[in-house]
């Protein structure tokens, strides 16, 4: 994997939701585009920090979950961004050395710094592929996960914070079920999505505004639209809730759900 010649293929003058998101999260493997954009959606929701770090809050619950309730070993993690504190394979590999990870992005400032996803445990495994998720069959059917993960085994699939960057017209349902389709009896779908629950007529139009205008594109999606995910599921308990309200580990002062607006869940594909 090329990953000197990635930087070379950024476009800068684009924003990307990988960079906008790491921007959000105070991170600096960012561009002006990527700023400008990510101030233009928070324009019109304010909260949005808060959002992002509830966002890997859960993934840090889900994870540890998948791996000591589930028992899951092989994860599929699809819109991974920047590499942070408490990625994938840190958080299952902490727990059982022997997981193994395929990580996914479209962006090449992510590819770039792949590397920092690719330290993984002597007994496991991690792997990178540079692809995007409106292209199911191509990730699918990739070298690099083929080589690093055995589908006849359970994998959780972890799309987290990534499916309203797919408007309807980019066909996210099928997106989903072509992926799950892919994955034997007893794998999981791990979620999280912005929703557009809590705003008013005229909240939500203004944050569709400040989307247009951001140069991403993006689909708040209510409960109703998020559950269809989910559809033939089982899900786990708790369901579907703000992120916030899964399964917390322990009390400490959050915003509002409203605050965050984004809604959560995992399930097991019988």
């Amino acid at each position: 994997m090329d990953f000197e010649s990635a930087a070379d293929r950024v476009d800068v003058s684009k924003p990307h939701p990988a960079r906008r998101y790491d921007y959000w999260l105070g991170g600096s493997a960012n561009f002006e585009a990527d700023r400008a954009s990510a101030d233009a959606v928070a324009e019109a929701f304010p909260s949005i920090h808060f959002a992002v770090l509830e966002n890997r809050s859960f993934l840090r619950r889900a994870v540890p979950y998948l791996v000591e309730t589930a028992g899951i070993r092989q994860f599929l993690d699809i819109g991974t961004g920047l590499p942070t504190a408490g990625n994938v394979h840190e958080l299952a590999q902490g727990i059982a050395p022997e997981s193994r990870v395929v990580y996914v992005d479209n962006d090449p400032i992510v590819l770039y710094h792949a590397r920092e996803l690719l330290h993984s445990t002597p007994e496991g495994a991690t792997s990178y592929i540079d692809a995007d998720l409106r292209e199911p069959a191509t990730i699918l059917t990739h070298p690099a996960l083929t080589g690093t993960l055995d589908l006849d085994r359970p994998v959780a699939l972890m799309l987290c914070a990534v499916l309203h960057f797919l408007t309807d017209a980019m066909h996210p349902y099928d997106v989903v079920r072509e992926l799950c389709a892919a994955l034997p009896s007893g794998s999981y779908l791990t979620m999280t999505h912005a929703t557009d629950d809590h705003l008013s007529v005229e909240d939500k139009a203004a944050s569709v505004e400040a989307n247009e205008r951001s140069g991403v594109p993006f689909q708040l999606r209510s409960t109703a639209e998020f559950t269809r995910f989910f559809d033939g599921l089982e899900l786990v308990c708790p369901g579907i809730v703000s992120v916030i309200e899964w399964r917390p580990t322990e009390w400490r002062p959050h915003p509002r759900k409203e605050a965050v607006s984004m809604l959560g869940a995992v399930a097991r594909i019988p």
